[in-house]
């Protein structure tokens, strides 16, 4: 994760075109998804911003193409729980699915890299007049609903170790790559443990060459020991996209 602290809405427009790689679009009509597209703007999301605070009124809808977000619960205003994470298969802004018009959780870019943006006006306008893009996001909002609960149940009732071996593989599924920063304070933080256990959890995962791990970058050198390592919940989450999702329209 990157050492400096995080700004609020910081991105770049990007000024080069490439073909959209985010699944929710990729599941819609080709005459559905040239309309979405053509209300975007693509954009560089920088590793540490901060595309909204919980309580924030939206004003961009987010689809990840090759960046990923977190979304953080904070607990008495200091301690934070990541609950949610955002890559190439979602999209961030999920409230104004289900009508509402401000952030209840805070999004924060784990993974910097190109998204989709568009305005939450013209967002809503789509949503109403598409039928086909409020049946997708209405599954999609079932699928984060669900990973939100497994991460609490992930939380309460698994080891540390366990944990960081789920959250390494969803990280690598986003980051389209063996190799990402992250530093040990961003794991405790987004894990919601102190930075002591982290180390002894990163340190049995290291020392069975699962990983490699120097000074804030990490690698991933055995997934399938990793998906071994890792509780039920990282599968639990893939399978509900699978069913969800993938199944009816990818």
């Amino acid at each position: 994760m990157a050492r400096r602290a995080p700004r609020k809405g910081q991105e770049r427009a990007s000024t080069e075109g490439v073909a959209p790689s985010n699944e929710l679009f990729a599941a819609l009509p080709a005459r559905e998804r040239a309309r979405l597209l053509a209300a975007c703007t693509e954009v560089n999301l920088v590793l540490g911003a901060v595309l909204h605070e919980r309580c924030d009124r939206i004003r961009f809808v987010y689809f990840p193409t090759t960046s990923f977000i977190s979304l953080i619960q904070t607990v008495d205003g200091h301690s934070s729980l990541e609950v949610g994470m955002i890559g190439a298969e979602g999209m961030c802004g999920h409230a104004l699915i289900l009508g509402g018009k401000v952030a209840l959780l805070r999004a924060l870019v784990q993974g910097g890299g190109r998204a989709w943006r568009m305005d939450a006006a013209t967002f809503r306008r789509h949503l109403k007049n598409s039928p086909a893009l409020r049946r997708l996001l209405g599954l999609y909002v079932n699928v984060l609903v669900a990973q939100l609960a497994q991460t609490v149940a992930c939380t309460r009732f698994h080891v540390v170790e366990k944990r960081l071996a789920r959250w390494l593989l969803m990280t690598q599924d986003r980051a389209h790559g063996d190799v990402f920063e992250v530093t040990q304070e961003f794991l405790s933080f987004m894990l919601g443990v102190r930075r002591v256990g982290v180390t002894a959890a990163a340190g049995v995962l290291q020392a069975r060459k699962m990983i490699r791990y120097k000074r804030g970058s990490m690698t991933i050198l055995n997934r399938r020991a990793l998906k071994a390592a890792a509780c039920a919940c990282y599968r639990s989450d893939r399978n509900t996209y699978d069913r969800e999702i993938r199944a009816a329209y990818l």
